[in-house]
């Protein structure tokens, strides 16, 4: 079995989806979900890989993720009244560890979903080592 299909088992374990454009592979899956009233936030784990069949390494990196949209109630600096915003952010470059708990903490908001991020990234790293690919860890963007 290749690489890839190892790293597909991985995403299916976790019901993520597996997708490729121009080499890089992206692992995205929703991690939690908060909806309200015409407003909804959504947590994602995104992780970005490609696979040097010449040189046998597997170059992996990931990032959290999360977006919303929704009527806002009159935020300061904007207008008084609702209103419609849609946001888009992300946190943290390099390796995360840890609970679904303590990384939300990064946003401000309190998800009751446990997800660790180490056991994909580890998984990962397992697979690919175990069929003699190197592993090698990038900052977002950096190496792929």
């Amino acid at each position: 079995m290749s690489l890839l299909d190892e790293i597909g088992k991985i995403a299916g374990e976790i019901g993520a989806g597996l997708k490729e454009s121009k080499g890089v592979y992206t692992l995205e899956c929703v991690v939690a979900e908060r909806k309200g009233w015409l407003s909804r936030k959504k947590l994602v784990y995104r992780a970005k890989f490609s696979i040097d069949e010449a040189n046998k390494e597997l170059r992996f990196t990931e990032m959290l993720k999360e977006s919303g949209w929704g009527l806002s109630s009159g935020d300061a600096g904007q207008s008084p009244g609702f209103g419609f915003k849609k946001e888009t952010y992300k946190q943290g470059l390099g390796p995360r560890e840890g609970t679904i708990e303590e990384q939300s903490r990064l946003f401000g908001e309190n998800y009751q979903y446990a997800f660790e991020w180490g056991k994909i990234r580890k998984a990962v790293e397992e697979k690919a080592q175990a069929l003699g690919y190197k592993f090698s860890y990038h900052l977002t963007g950096l190496g792929l």
